[in-house]
């Protein structure tokens, strides 16, 4: 129970308010991208099995995810 002990309620509610921060941004990256490209990224994933998009597409999460990390880190 000492662990918990040192947590503040302040620091529970600002990891809250920047999850929901940062899932937000990554899903208007999604959809940005979904707009920018000429085709459906989904049913080129899911139907075609594209494996080269759908590793870029997931790299492209990992990375944008890092760069929210930092700015909210800052």
């Amino acid at each position: 129970m000492e662990y918990f002990a040192a947590i503040q309620i302040a620091e529970v509610i600002s990891t809250i308010f920047y999850t929901f921060l940062g899932v937000t941004l990554m899903w208007v990256v999604w959809k940005v991208i979904d707009w920018l490209t000429p085709f459906s990224i989904v049913r080129e994933i899911e139907h075609d099995q594209n494996v080269a998009l759908s590793i870029l597409i997931g790299l492209l999460f990992v990375s944008v995810a890092i760069i929210i990390a930092a700015v909210i880190l800052s």
